[in-house]
């Protein structure tokens, strides 16, 4: 059904490979993805069937009912899944009424029997999957195209890492993606839990500045070192990090430490203050500890951290001019605004020589703090999600937590939490907490800066909308940040630009 070479061929010597071989598809399908299985009565195709769309779902014991009369059988999962039985097809042209164009548009369709469609099966996008009877098992051979194949060949890589490390009997479960080209997966066997990290590198992607990029501008992690020198440091010094379990740095897979997932906010998604004032306390240690400086990696290498230079805050706050203004406004920000933005940040920045420097987690914040209830102190707050953490103002990260993008934290806890890391921090007595204070105004305003940009773009070139939820918070902390006097060159720039900030 494809043009394509080299076959993949895996043998199944029992129901239980099958079974696995199918839990493994489900890691590896996306919407669009049409999987052929072909194979003679008993072949397996039912099983393997079931055992992807369980998968999907996340339910072993979801009831995957035979479509052999009822020809299709549609499930609403994490993407939507139609699995077919063409055996009773009498005609080619029924298919139309079945709408297999429309399933792949935003879902995968599994089809049994696909001989009677061959045709009309997407090309580009058909998994054929054959099924052989072998000895005393099976032979599978899958015939994909080049995408699909790629996808299919790294599930087989992150098995084999797998068996090489003692969990090659392990279920594996689809668990996050929280950037396009990293996913998670929950692996468990009798040991109980851990993590699996898939980080494959992005391609570079297009050059808008000094030859850069703008994830090589703001150091953005494009593989899994930066993660791994970060969670050294980390649990070095004693705070609360996954362990590393094993690791391959050439294929960019990681099996970490589940940490748990309970959280800082409540059941309602409110911030739980206990949890949030432990959090600025973790913060308020780290800030007292030595910044790290060449970080020794196991493999010999040398890591060492970026910096959280100028033309990362400026190109950072550049979202705002490129996605927020033409979106209030219907038209591009001109150059003479763009240029007046920039100096005022230039002069910003400037502001910073005397700030207090050290390592910035840089979204140290709900989403990426598991709570460790079990444990005391510091410990108690598991850190996730550091890989581009940088050197810069500490006052970022406390930004970060105390104005929360995604929670609303009022105007009251916002002090409170203020004053708890104060507190910590004056028993240092080379704090300098005038100048940190002014750091902290600068990062929140730059931090809310970038983030109205990143809600727009979500919204207009990713098609999430629901993101735009969070603008009106994010402005309320913008109009907080520019309380400070020293930002009152921004806050006479955004009168200039007409942005009312007290309406937004």
């Amino acid at each position: 059904m494809n043009e394509t070479i080299s076959p993949i061929s895996i043998f199944l010597a029992d129901e239980a490979e099958t079974i696995r071989l199918g839990e493994e598809l489900a890691l590896t399908v996306k919407p669009g993805d049409c999987i052929a299985l072909v194979g003679d009565l008993g072949a397996g195709k039912s099983t393997l069937a079931r055992a992807l769309i369980r998968a999907v779902a996340g339910d072993q014991y979801l009831e995957v009912p035979s479509p052999t009369f009822t020809i299709v059988q549609s499930y609403d999962l994490r993407f939507p899944v139609a699995h077919l039985d063409l055996y009773r097809l009498s005609d080619v042209s029924e298919l139309d009424e079945l709408g297999i164009d429309e399933m792949l548009s935003d879902g995968v369709c599994l089809i049994e029997w696909p001989e009677m469609a061959a045709s009309e099966l997407p090309k580009d996008s058909t998994i054929t999957l054959r099924l052989t009877h072998r000895d005393e098992g099976r032979l599978a051979t899958i015939d994909a195209p080049p995408r699909q194949k790629e996808r299919l060949e790294r599930v087989l890589a992150i098995r084999e890492f797998l068996e090489s490390n003692g969990k090659g009997h392990a279920s594996r479960q689809y668990f996050s993606g929280d950037a396009a080209y990293r996913t998670y997966e929950l692996i468990s066997d009798a040991d109980g839990q851990c993590l699996l990290m898939d980080w494959q590198p992005p391609p570079r992607g297009p050059v808008i500045q000094d030859g850069k990029t703008y994830a090589e501008i703001v150091h953005l992690a494009r593989e899994v070192t930066p993660f791994i020198a970060i969670d050294r440091y980390l649990t070095d010094k004693g705070f609360s990090a996954p362990a590393i379990l094993a690791q391959d740095l050439e294929r960019g897979i990681l099996l970490l430490e589940d940490i748990g997932r309970d959280g800082v906010l409540d059941v309602d998604g409110a911030p739980i203050e206990e949890r949030y004032l432990a959090s600025v306390a973790c913060l308020a240690a780290l800030h007292d500890a030595p910044a790290p400086g060449d970080i020794s990696l196991s493999n010999g290498a040398i890591y060492q951290v970026p910096p959280f230079d100028a033309d990362a805050m400026k190109i950072e706050t550049s979202l705002l001019l490129d996605w927020y203004l033409p979106h209030i406004r219907g038209g591009k920000t001109n150059d003479s605004e763009k240029q007046s933005f920039f100096a005022v940040w230039d002069q910003l920045i400037e502001k910073l020589d005397d700030a207090e420097t050290g390592l910035l987690l840089r979204d140290f914040h709900s989403p990426n703090i598991i709570w460790q209830p079990e444990k005391t102190g510091i410990q108690r707050v598991g850190i996730i999600d550091f890989q581009d953490a940088m050197i810069g103002p500490t006052a970022y990260d406390l930004a970060s937590i105390v104005q929360d993008a995604r929670v609303t934290i009022s105007p009251d806890m916002q002090a409170r939490l203020m004053e708890h890391y104060l507190d910590i921090r004056r028993k240092n007595a080379d704090f300098d907490e005038k100048s940190f204070l002014k750091a902290f105004a600068i990062m929140a305003a730059q931090r809310n800066c970038k983030l109205v940009g990143i809600w727009v773009r979500l919204m207009t070139r990713d098609g999430k909308p629901h993101y735009m939820k969070h603008m009106p918070r994010t402005f309320s902390y913008l109009r907080s940040a520019l309380e400070h006097p020293d930002l009152a060159i921004l806050r006479n720039w955004f009168e200039r630009a007409g942005i009312d900030i007290h309406k937004e």
